[in-house]
């Protein structure tokens, strides 16, 4: 039972940090066996809340980064420079439904609020991005296991020599 708890607060963490997203982890969570729905909220809840703390603290963010700038004088990141095409070919909408497959979902935040999106509008269409992902990348999960014949395995299981 605790295996199951630790499994559970594992999604929640792993989905909050930047870079793992939600929509990677709700999957491979799923995969290990663990419940679709409680997944499935654990990790929307814990991707969007860093989200939400990214677009509520936007101006400590823009100012650490800045400072931080100026200390290594680096040219435009990859990531930013995607993040800006993506903002000036499709707006916020579109940099938000994008941008977490090419940058991440935290980046998006702070590349809409950067660009011009308002706090409400960015937060909205990037929790909207993170839901939408999520559910798709389950969708086609769930259709490839069953494709494979694991439905009801999970990968910990598949493994297992002991059964």
């Amino acid at each position: 039972m605790m295996k199951l708890i630790w499994g559970y607060i594992l999604v929640f963490i792993l989905a909050a940090l930047p870079f793992f997203e939600g929509y990677a982890v709700i999957p491979i969570a799923i995969v290990a066996g663990l419940g679709v729905v409680p997944v499935m909220v654990l990790g929307l809840v814990g991707n969007i809340l860093t989200v939400l703390l990214v677009i509520l603290f936007i101006n400590q963010i823009k100012n650490w980064r800045k400072k931080r700038k100026k200390e290594k004088e680096q040219k435009e990141s990859k990531r930013s420079a995607r993040a800006e095409n993506l903002w000036k070919k499709y707006g916020l909408p579109g940099l938000a439904m994008l941008g977490p497959l090419f940058v991440g979902s935290h980046l998006t935040a702070i590349a809409g609020m950067t660009f011009g999106g308002t706090k409400q509008r960015t937060f909205i269409w990037v929790s909207a991005s993170i839901t939408i992902w999520s559910i798709v990348f389950t969708i086609l999960l769930y259709f490839g296991i069953d494709f494979l014949g694991l439905e009801d395995r999970g990968i910990l299981n598949y493994f297992n020599t002991n059964e």
